[in-house]
């Protein structure tokens, strides 16, 4: 699994929003690397960030 991949998973399996931090503990993906993949994934509208530094799943 890529760090995408990984990101998007861990926001699937969530309840909330996330922050970049509880992201990259979720998935032990290194917070930098996290922050990218969350740029990637805008990008792509795969991702949204309903309120500052939060970001969730694009229904």
């Amino acid at each position: 699994m890529n760090t995408n991949e990984a990101v998007l998973d861990a926001l699937k399996n969530s309840d909330k929003p996330l922050k970049t931090a509880e992201i990259a503990e979720a998935t032990g993906i290194d917070k930098k690397e996290v922050s990218k993949a969350i740029k990637a994934l805008k990008k792509e509208e795969k991702v949204i960030s309903p309120k500052r530094c939060y970001y969730a799943i694009n229904e």
